[in-house]
């Protein structure tokens, strides 16, 4: 039976977890190249910022690896978790409200870290 509640996670977090899916479903293989965020945000029809994110949350659980003047890589395959009677687990909405949320945060952080080491990058010569 369909639910006949909104989706109350954020934009990128569904995103996240459409992509985190069909890597699981081996659309993506390792070793080649992910979709650029322009061609994402033309798909999902949001934001670059925001189809960003998401793609952050996936480099950040170790699927996705980018790095500067190459496209992002897959390097590696969501593992469907099974529950105690072997079934593959459903997160609860509050789960994935404050994974997102975490997410957020992390990211945010990294923006405070980039900043702090050019400050301090800044400041050696002083």
């Amino acid at each position: 039976m369909a639910s006949t509640h909104p989706d109350r996670r954020k934009l990128y977090v569904r995103i996240a977890d459409e992509l985190r899916e069909e890597l699981a479903a081996g659309k993506y293989p390792v070793g080649e190249p992910f979709l650029s965020i322009g061609e994402l945000a033309d798909r999902f029809g949001a934001a670059k910022m925001t189809v960003d994110r998401a793609v952050d949350v996936l480099r950040g659980e170790g699927y996705l690896e980018s790095r500067q003047g190459s496209r992002t890589t897959v390097i590696a395959l969501p593992q469907p978790q099974p529950d105690a009677a072997g079934e593959p687990q459903e997160h609860s909405e509050e789960f994935q409200v404050l994974f997102g949320q975490l997410q957020e945060i992390r990211s945010q952080l990294k923006g405070f870290a980039a900043k702090l080491e050019e400050l301090d990058q800044r400041t050696k010569g002083l």
